[in-house]
């Protein structure tokens, strides 16, 4: 006896609306497929293109053949675009345009494949980060905080402004208590011991605040070099900022690559003329820009770029193929931060665009946020974050 359907039960049921109800819905889905046709690769989709997804045990037929054994390595444009460089097909591209390297050497295979934790792939001469576990943050820092993830005396430190992350993270190199700038927060110990470390030279450039007229006599010592009670000390370059000086204060910038403690105050101590406000604008190739006191934002990728550029014993210059030929990138300068605790997630330990080029259907980086009390609680005994592992001295 053939069972009698009833219609009846689809004609009020949610799962069939009509076309005007569901026109979000055809919209997002219409967007879907745009994503999609974008992100299909050259020539159409390969059975191995799916050989990374794994076919459940217990839906296999009973006759179906053995499941083959699976080259080791991911294969490079996933990586890439796993990464944040740009989207698979437009990773295709770069590759067979010969403008990526694996462990320094060009690859225009689309076959070839790569173990993500220890080979090094670079893009137009910038390395990339496939390691999406690592956070790069910026944080202007404000005055009266510490620069520690747990202050012992119950100071404000720096746990207020990332407790939303989760990832257990440490600043590079300190501020002292009266300076306010840049500093870098992140979890990539090996690239915090790079930029911290006075051996490997990265520079910082610093706006001081003093009272009086100074002379340019004065920032000539400066230059020149002054023997201070550890030791001989030079500034890579000190200038005066007419803007922003008068007869009754000066500021004067600036830049060198020591990590002597609070080496700006003394020097400046030392030719007549005290600090009365310090602020670091600048640390290696990352600038403070627009970022106000008391925000924190992720790098840009460009940024982040120039970072592993850094780390990695290369000029953190612009490679010599300009970013702006690549029809994805969307660098740029750094958006502004944002207050922590006022909208938004923060991003998961395996999400987000880390990688050391923007990814081209993701827009601009998520903006910073700053510490307050909308935020998580903070924990007496520091949280998930650990203290400072790579300190240079205060400024």
């Amino acid at each position: 006896m053939t069972e009698r359907r009833d219609d009846t039960q689809y004609s009020q049921g949610s799962e069939f609306s009509s076309a005007g109800e569901d026109a979000r819905e055809l919209a997002q889905f219409a967007a879907a497929v745009a994503r999609a046709e974008a992100e299909r690769p050259a020539g159409g989709y390969q059975l191995s293109d799916f050989d990374d997804i794994p076919f459940p045990p217990d839906h296999r037929p009973a006759n179906a053949a053995p499941a083959r054994e699976l080259p080791e390595g991911v294969r490079l444009q996933k990586a890439l675009a796993n990464a944040g460089v740009a989207s698979r097909r437009v990773c295709e591209q770069l590759i067979t345009a010969g403008r990526v390297k694996v462990n320094g050497s060009v690859v225009t295979e689309l076959g070839t494949r790569i173990d993500p934790d220890n080979d090094r792939v670079v893009v137009d001469g910038t390395p990339v980060q496939l390691d999406q576990t690592k956070r790069y943050l910026i944080l202007n820092k404000p005055v009266k905080v510490v620069s520690s993830m747990r202050d012992e005396h119950g100071r404000r430190d720096l746990r207020e402004f990332t407790e939303q992350y989760s990832e257990r993270l440490y600043n590079v190199g300190r501020l002292d208590y009266e300076t306010s700038g840049l500093l870098i927060i992140t979890n990539d110990g090996e690239l915090a011991h790079v930029l911290a470390h006075p051996s490997f030279g990265v520079s910082k450039t610093y706006v001081a605040k003093v009272d009086g007229r100074m002379p340019a006599a004065a920032v000539q010592q400066l230059r020149d070099g002054i023997e201070l009670e550890d030791g001989f000390i030079q500034a890579d370059s000190a200038r005066i900022l007419a803007a922003g000086s008068s007869a009754k204060s000066t500021l004067v910038e600036i830049t060198l690559h020591s990590g002597k403690n609070r080496i700006v105050r003394r020097m400046l101590a030392h030719v007549g003329y005290p600090v009365r406000s310090l602020v670091r604008r600048s640390f290696g190739p990352l600038h403070l820009g627009t970022l106000r006191q008391g925000e924190i934002r992720e790098l840009t990728a460009d940024e982040l770029g120039q970072l592993l550029r850094l780390s990695s014993g290369e000029p953190a210059g612009s490679s010599n193929k300009q970013r702006g030929e690549r029809a994805d990138s969307r660098g740029g300068q750094p958006g502004r931060g944002k207050r922590a605790g006022h909208g938004g997630h923060p991003r998961s330990k395996s999400g987000g665009t880390r990688g050391g080029h923007a990814r081209g259907d993701r827009g601009s980086q998520p903006r910073g946020r700053r510490g307050g009390a909308s935020g998580q609680q903070r924990r007496d005994g520091g949280g998930k974050h650990g203290g400072n592992k790579h300190g240079g001295g205060k400024r």
